[in-house]
């Protein structure tokens, strides 16, 4: 059966189950292959990394705060019940993600577990395939041309800061 995007993006809610499975991927990855120099991480690499996880955690905040301001859902597998374009909507259309993925990244230095930083990549392929990609649909169908003009100026994941 297609999915009706004007109702919901998804049926499931990717994005908290990708992020949860990177984190057990990398923990599985330290735990068969733990001999890497960044283990003997000093204060430099987990000041960097709290720096990194604190900066992710506030734009998650930032944003969940915009929406939660403008009574927006924030809910990936909810209908969107308005476009919210300001704060750190206006840096990248997805700046939840955004951040959880910043945080992801700074986790590898703070635990000293390169794995973390190494599944970046596939959960920011994974979240815009399952999430993105269909939320972007549902926008379009709900919001129509405050969608595309908003989509025009505003990049997906980052933009100028």
């Amino acid at each position: 059966m297609p999915i009706d995007f004007a109702s919901r993006p998804n049926r499931i809610p990717w994005p908290p189950l990708i992020y949860a499975a990177a984190i057990g991927l990398a923990l599985v990855l330290d735990g068969l292959w733990s001999d890497s120099p960044i283990h003997d991480r000093g204060p430099v690499l987990l000041v960097v990394g709290l720096a990194m996880m604190a900066a992710g955690a506030a734009f998650d905040f930032a944003a969940m705060l915009a929406m939660s301001r403008r009574r927006a859902n924030i809910l990936p597998h909810r209908a969107a019940s308005l476009l919210v374009t300001a704060g750190p909507f206006a840096i990248s259309r997805n700046p939840i993600y955004l951040g959880n993925a910043i945080m992801l990244a700074g986790a590898a230095p703070t635990f000293g577990n390169p794995w973390f930083l190494a599944v970046v990549p596939l959960v920011v392929v994974a979240i815009t395939r399952l999430a993105i990609r269909r939320e972007e649909r549902h926008l379009a169908a709900r919001f129509g041309a405050a969608w595309t003009a908003y989509a025009a100026r505003t990049p997906r994941w980052i933009g100028r800061l």
